[in-house]
């Protein structure tokens, strides 16, 4: 449930996560296993999809926290880009952030803050003009620890800064409302990605919103 109103008009630094918040990952993952799942009919094919990846978003994430822990992020990131170094991503915009950034960006100090490879951050900023955006890029090897440890978020204040009480990490799932809770920075949730509503509420999001997207009404 709501908490402390978010005072925007305060606010200096929004930091961002990539994945199912700025990125549209959410329903590509989901068109590539309905593809999968085409025998079953196509809508059929499509919900059945979704859930899968619904109810393996936050396991996977707790997973990755665990490697985090243990100190083998750096090789399992490292296996990923070699299964991908030949590969140019293309990815997708999650509709209405645009013009969000555009107005941020003229008020406040932008980040991203997110568990991608600093190539993939810079290959979608670059595929949809965004990177004027941002003074400030965190990826999943600028930090020692990852989401929801809070150094990504307290690493990208003070690059900024900024006290993190000014800033507000905005992310789809549990993990990136808990760095920005644990860094002492205002925390919204968005279900444009994985994350489901009760469960942002419970890592203690102040505000949850439809999309990413919606945030501009609340700051113009």
């Amino acid at each position: 449930m709501p908490t402390t109103p978010i005072p925007f008009e305060k606010i200096q630094g929004w930091f961002f996560d990539l994945d199912g918040t700025l990125m549209d990952t959410d329903d590509q993952t989901v068109e590539r296993l309905a593809q999968r799942l085409r025998f079953l009919g196509e809508e059929r094919a499509r919900r059945l999809a979704r859930r899968m990846v619904m109810a393996g978003e936050t396991p996977m994430n707790y997973a990755l926290t665990a490697v985090d822990m243990v100190g083998l992020d750096a090789v399992l990131f490292g296996v990923r880009r070699m299964l991908h170094a030949h590969t140019t991503p293309t990815f997708r915009l999650i509709e209405g952030v645009k013009p969000l950034l555009a107005h941020l960006a003229e008020r406040a100090a932008l980040a991203v803050v997110s568990t991608r490879s600093a190539e993939d951050a810079a290959e979608f900023l670059r595929q949809h003009d965004l990177a004027g955006f941002f003074k400030l890029v965190v990826t999943q090897a600028t930090t020692k620890h990852i989401k929801p440890h809070p150094e990504p978020v307290l690493y990208a204040a003070k690059q900024l800064g900024l006290l993190p009480e000014v800033c507000v990490m905005v992310g789809d799932t549990t993990m990136d409302v808990l760095s920005g809770r644990h860094a002492g920075a205002w925390a919204v949730g968005v279900l444009c990605g994985f994350g489901e509503e009760a469960e942002l509420w419970r890592a203690g999001a102040h505000l949850v919103l439809p999309s990413t997207a919606d945030l501009l009404k609340l700051v113009e």
